[in-house]
């Protein structure tokens, strides 16, 4: 994958980094590929322990520090580091979902000023800061 000049944060949903992992580069829009190619490129731990959680009941193959590492090296991603207790404030006004992953990976975008690639159409009707 070219990378050019950084432009800006860009975290990216779990989905996206799971597809970025297995090379599925053609299930990404323009603008999200886009944004990859540009940016700096963090996930919220939400996205690892969710990976994690993934890795656990069978739905995919690798751990996430596997699937991490080998994002790291390949495109440069990191896992963000904001504080928890800001994230979680943050994260409780987000009433819209029920799903604790996509909340705090929400917020965590949120706290951070960063965007959130991603193709979850709930997170996008909810939070402007989605590219997709």
């Amino acid at each position: 994958m070219a990378r050019t000049a950084k432009s800006g944060v860009v975290h990216l949903d779990t989905h996206i980094v799971c597809w970025l992992y297995e090379g599925r580069t053609e299930l990404l829009t323009t603008a999200a590929m886009n944004a990859i190619e540009t940016s700096l490129l963090q996930v919220s731990p939400m996205v690892q322990l969710e990976l994690s959680y993934l890795h656990e009941i069978g739905r995919i193959n690798r751990s996430s520090v596997s699937i991490l590492e080998a994002l790291a090296l390949d495109v440069g991603l990191s896992v963000a580091d904001v504080s928890f207790a800001q994230v979680t404030k943050a994260a409780e006004a987000l009433i819209w979902t029920r799903d604790p992953f996509d909340r705090m990976i929400v917020a965590h975008c949120m706290v951070a000023g960063a965007v959130l690639v991603s193709k979850d159409a709930l997170i996008q009707q909810h939070f402007s800061k989605v590219i997709w």
